[in-house]
């Protein structure tokens, strides 16, 4: 049973140029920090990414739904927690902010992640063997479908996980294998084009193969010199994607995306404004056959319903850290699955969650096992910090979700 509840608002400092990217020239990476306590001395938690500034405001939306769950059975709870999620998304007053998006919604992300952490811990089970051990019917319990009922109904997400059951004892293997992972550091937005050519040649010898650059200067001639930089320095076999941090115009976007095309970017993540669904649609088709990555700041289930339904996006990188939590992103990877769309998260929470998720939707979906973003600058906080060797996440083994702050 849960016991008490407490919220903490976490911020650290980043150095030389760390996190920077178009938009934010000087970050700090912040969490909102929700923890559940039961009556067995064992602690869920969960967080929600911000910025910084306003952290507090998320801590305070947090503290709201944490509450809420006082008194409750935790397995009682989760069985049937896509009701719950429900409930609290539709907060009457809490609804009016948002609905799904912002404050409110990041404060439920933070307490649904940290239920879902409890649960874990109360099995004895890291989160990844949780939730493949669930059946079809338990996963989908969990989710909120509503919405969604014109492109996915309950009935034909559970059929979708049953027929993921075939072939799931190959796709095992990835948990002795490790998640392969891209380095997103090599090109933070501050570092000069030195640092970018050590950057990268550093990534390779610990054992990446993929990389990313942050674009979006003021001066496209910069963002095109960076990029063939990056290129020249790992060669035609390594995969470079491009991050514009929503910084140009449809026109603008047209423009540079197309003479970027000859240093071959395997994707070119937030062109634009992202609630723009309709300039994507132009972009992606007037730039093929480069492919879009969308889905930072893409706040819940129904907008990548949108997303999904144009076909303009390539890569969605929904993050359990930005969405309403695990519930959601397992209900967008569900969507994504029926599109045919990859999912390759965003990690707001520096992948210690997100190891386990994309796990499951692997194992249990059938999802390809393609790669997950490694951002290592905030690894000395958690008390089980990801593990990567020759640029591989090695398989957690510790019961939880890995969100444990020290």
């Amino acid at each position: 049973m849960i016991k008490n509840t407490d919220i903490a608002d976490a911020r650290f400092e980043l150095k030389n140029g760390a996190g920077s990217d178009a938009v934010h020239k000087d970050p700090q990476y912040a969490y909102a920090v929700t923890r559940l306590h039961d009556d067995q001395g064992t602690s869920g938690t969960g967080l929600a990414f911000t910025l910084g500034e306003g952290n507090d405001l998320v801590c305070r939306a947090a503290r709201f739904y944490a509450e809420s769950l006082q008194g409750k059975d935790v397995e009682e709870l989760m069985s049937g927690f896509g009701k719950t999620f429900h409930s609290m998304a539709n907060e009457q007053q809490f609804r009016w902010l948002g609905p799904h998006k912002g404050v409110v919604h990041l404060g439920l992300a933070s307490v649904t992640n940290a239920c879902f952490d409890l649960w874990a811990k109360n099995r004895g089970v890291p989160l990844w063997q949780l939730l493949i051990s669930l059946s079809p019917e338990e996963i989908v319990n969990t989710l909120d479908l509503s919405y969604l009922e014109d492109v996915l109904t309950r009935e034909e997400a559970i059929a979708m996980l049953t027929e993921a059951l075939d072939g799931r004892s190959s796709r095992m293997e990835v948990l002795k294998t490790g998640y392969p992972g891209y380095d997103t550091s090599v090109g933070w937005f501050n570092y000069d084009d030195e640092k970018v050519r050590e950057n990268c040649k550093r990534a390779l010898e610990q054992g990446f193969s993929a990389m990313k650059l942050k674009v979006g200067s003021a001066d496209p001639a910069r963002d095109i010199r960076r990029a063939h930089i990056v290129r020249d320095t790992v060669g035609n076999a390594a995969k470079v994607m491009l991050d514009a941090n929503q910084q140009w115009t449809l026109p603008q976007a047209i423009s540079i995306c197309n003479e970027l095309k000859s240093m071959q970017p395997y994707w070119v993540e937030e062109p634009t404004h992202p609630d723009d669904i309709l300039a994507h649609v132009t972009l992606a088709e007037a730039v093929k056959p480069v492919k879009l990555a969308l889905g930072e700041h893409v706040p819940n289930r129904v907008v990548f319903k949108n997303y999904l339904q144009t076909g303009c996006a390539g890569f969605i990188q929904v993050d359990a850290v930005r969405v309403g939590g695990v519930s959601e992103f397992i209900t967008i990877s569900l969507l994504c699955k029926k599109y045919g769309v990859p999912v390759v998260p965003h990690v707001g929470d520096m992948g210690q969650l997100h190891q386990h998720l994309v796990l499951f939707n692997h194992i249990a979906m059938g999802h390809e096992a393609l790669f997950l973003e490694h951002i290592p600058h905030l690894k000395e906080h958690f008390l089980h910090p990801v593990r990567i060797e020759n640029g591989v996440y090695v398989t957690p083994q510790e019961p939880g979700s890995s969100c444990d702050l020290k």
